[in-house]
């Protein structure tokens, strides 16, 4: 059996290893300085003493900026270049997280007041909702221009494990990051260098996909060592005319989307709440909670690489199969987790839970990249970035109501929705 990791995929596309691992890396250093700052901000919110649902709110006004952004730049990248938007997404992710760490030290220390310190919080956290929507739709842009049809599910998968693997690292390094000095935004210091080594890397690395004064859109325009033989896919993109923007409620993509943004909304609720649900079900004090918090996401953050690197590589299921399946096991976790009273408990539901949204995601990101052109790849990469960003607009704040009501609940409704969605997926998920 075959090994079951990214550069087994680059196979199916024309980029060299080094070139994915580049776009890989793009992905992977924001997932996990997010998860890493996910896995604090519970405690920070309450050292500081500032109520949950401010906490969760904090993050709403990047999230729309994400939403209505993402598309824009998109667009932007078929005529700047891809890599163009990538180090410009990868720059507000290393502000953002520069200028929010500074504002937390603030806050803990008392030179700011609690109120002040969250509203800074969130118009910082607002350049990474601003830029940083950029790199995904750069990147899976990148990545879909050079790959063939076929392999294109395998290709997506692989880039979109880059969001599992983030979300592994930045919860096991945000405990070692927390220093004595700057204490518990240390990670965010410590990810916006990381995240500078990799904008280095790319910017010197990556080839640019930006010819003269044109940006090629297709396949030998993107990668120039394939100009000089033009496939029959390469030539169709190449000639096509230039298509008005994508929207989410076109007939080809508009099920894929929906699918997308119902999963996506319980994975956001449900792990908005978790921080919370552990320090409150554990008992444990805010300070020292980053460890159990962290362990319960690495677990689910390996959950989902397993389900991305081992199992869609070797089912090879067709995007609908991942779906449906993807909601029917996250259901089951997050009602295990609700259940559960201790940390091994909460561990194996989360794993659980995340296993399943480890099938969903790519398979709706790959469901609606199939069911568009090479030549549309650009513009359905925005709207996708775009659905996976609505989901923390809205839903982080409604967990976190839920939460104020009764803990159990933002589990349990989180799981009837996605319910809801194998039972209408079941009719409506088909690619045309």
């Amino acid at each position: 059996m075959t090994t079951a990791t990214p550069i087994r995929h680059v196979a199916a596309t024309a980029l060299s290893t080094r070139h994915f691992l580049l776009l890989y890396a793009a992905m992977l250093v924001a997932a996990a300085g997010n998860t890493a700052l996910q896995s604090v901000m519970p405690a920070i919110g309450r050292e500081i003493g500032i109520a949950d649902f401010w906490v969760a709110l904090a993050y709403t006004w990047s999230a729309i900026l994400w939403v209505v952004l993402a598309p824009y730049w998109a667009e932007k990248s078929d005529r700047h270049g891809r890599k163009a938007l990538t180090l410009m997404g990868l720059s507000g992710f290393i502000m953002s997280m520069l200028l929010c760490g500074l504002v937390l030290i603030a806050g803990l220390r008392g030179g700011i007041a609690g109120a002040t310190t969250f509203i800074l919080f969130a118009i910082f956290r607002a350049i990474y909702g601003a830029l940083g929507c950029a790199t995904p739709s750069a990147t899976q842009a990148y990545l879909a221009s050079k790959t063939r049809r076929s392999g294109r599910v395998a290709a997506l998968s692989a880039l979109s494990s880059s969001f599992g693997l983030g979300t592994i690292i930045g919860p096991a390094l945000a405990p070692i990051f927390v220093l004595p000095f700057v204490g518990l935004p240390g990670p965010l210091f410590a990810f916006s260098a990381i995240g500078l080594l990799v904008f280095v890397a790319i910017l010197l690395w990556l080839p640019n996909d930006k010819l003269g004064r044109k940006v090629g859109r297709g396949a030998a325009m993107s990668y120039p060592s394939l100009a000089t033989t033009p496939t029959g896919a390469s030539v169709v993109v190449a000639t096509s005319p230039r298509h008005a923007r994508l929207k989410w409620n076109d007939p080809r993509i508009k099920p894929w989307i929906i699918a997308g943004v119902v999963a996506g909304h319980a994975q956001a609720a449900t792990l908005t709440c978790l921080g919370f649900f552990i320090i409150d079900r554990l008992h444990l004090s805010p300070h020292g909670s980053e460890g159990p918090i962290s362990i319960v996401m690495m677990a689910g953050a390996s959950a989902t690489l397993a389900a991305q690197w081992g199992l869609i590589p070797r089912l090879r299921a067709p995007p609908r199969v991942l779906i449906l399946w993807g909601a029917l096991i996250a259901a089951i976790g997050l009602s295990w987790t609700m259940l559960a009273d201790d940390l091994y408990g909460i561990t194996i539901g989360f794993a659980l839970a995340s296993t399943g949204f480890g099938l969903t995601r790519p398979g709706f990101t790959a469901g609606a990249s199939l069911a568009v052109p090479l030549a549309e790849q650009g513009g359905v990469a925005g709207v996708i970035t775009s659905a996976n960003g609505i989901s923390f607009v809205a839903a982080p704040a409604i967990g976190m109501a839920f939460y104020a009501l009764d803990p159990h609940l933002p589990f349990a409704a989180s799981a009837m929705l996605l319910v809801v969605l194998v039972l209408a997926g079941r009719r409506r998920l088909e690619i045309t």
